[in-house]
């Protein structure tokens, strides 16, 4: 077995991956935009400033030692000599895409009509017009039993792969449908394929809510592209750790020309560890731009502010007016 010095470990960890790849692989780096690169192998890993990340996984890291580690799936030893370039151990590639069980996702049943959750939606100052449209593309409906909201999450076929569930009466009720894959959160895509902008939120409501504002601002939401993570995003104990939402992850993967990134997430402490651990995550990358809300703790308490309105808000676990 290959034994390292402490200088040597030291040595290796200061050799980012950029300059590890331009000497020993550079036909597998290839030019992105400005000074980023992806790999031929993997176009949603994205090296820049000394740093990489691995959008479609989540995973990143400062050096050549992390990247053949994380992605190569070479032991620590392995990873050493092929940085350092000697060992007595031979060097493998035993890299094997890890195969995830496949769960189907169970949808509520719809109900016959959608009446109790637009007068929901509506009480919480969502804009009328906005709820019926996304009633049309079924990305919100009622279900038949309860009578629940349902906020649905699609992949690129328009398969619904993510559902949400929100109590639309005085009981406290929020949960994810059997199945779900937050990967394919709620979003609202925009309709101009140029925006080179992604909006997040906490939660499908704070969405529709911004949306309403956009709208209220006589603006046109369907300009922008709205992507709910689906709960609280939770990062790292370490900030500078923290991986990327898997939502977030498959829409940058999906969509790379975005190169600004907007947080709109709650004003209370999980929702600033949240922005922050993000900020860490793609500030290197991306143009990242914290814009919480400028009242109360998410953007509905905010809508509700601009519109007037008392909601009792039971969802906190006690009552709330706005």
């Amino acid at each position: 077995m290959a034994f390292y010095s402490k200088d040597e470990i030291a040595k290796a960890k200061q050799i980012d991956l950029y300059t590890y790849l331009k000497n020993k692989n550079p036909d597998e780096l290839v030019y992105f935009s400005r000074d980023t690169y992806t790999t031929k192998e993997h176009d949603s890993l994205k090296i820049s400033n000394g740093m990489w990340y691995w959008f479609s996984k989540g995973i990143g890291g400062k050096s050549a030692l992390d990247y053949l580690i994380q992605v190569k799936d070479y032991s620590f030893t392995e990873a050493m000599a092929e940085v350092l370039g000697y060992s007595n151990e031979p060097i493998k590639n035993n890299y094997t895409e890890k195969k995830k069980e496949y769960i189907e996702l169970v949808l509520p049943i719809k109900n016959e009509n959608n009446n109790r959750v637009i007068s929901y939606l509506i009480s919480r100052g969502i804009d009328e017009d906005i709820i019926k449209e996304c009633i049309d593309k079924d990305l919100i409906y009622e279900s038949k039993e309860n009578h629940n909201a349902v906020f649905v999450g699609y992949d690129m076929n328009y398969n619904p792969k993510f559902g949400c569930i929100r109590g639309t009466n005085k009981t406290r009720y929020m949960h994810d449908c059997y199945g779900s894959n937050k990967a394919f959160s709620f979003k609202l895509e925009s309709s101009n394929k140029e925006n080179d902008s992604v909006h997040l939120f906490e939660s499908a409501i704070d969405l529709l809510s911004y949306a309403t504002i956009i709208n209220m601002n006589n603006k046109n939401y369907h300009d922008e592209n709205l992507l709910s993570l689906a709960g609280v995003y939770q990062p790292s104990k370490n900030i500078l750790d923290s991986k990327l939402p898997i939502s977030l992850a498959l829409f940058l993967y999906n969509n790379k020309n975005i190169n600004k990134i907007y947080l709109h997430l709650d004003n209370d402490q999980a929702g600033r560890l949240a922005t922050e651990g993000l900020k860490n995550s793609i500030k290197n990358i991306y143009e990242v731009i914290d814009e919480p809300p400028q009242f109360g703790k998410d953007f509905n308490d905010y809508l509700c502010h601009l519109k007037g309105i008392k909601f009792i808000n039971y969802e906190r676990g006690k009552e709330h007016e706005r």
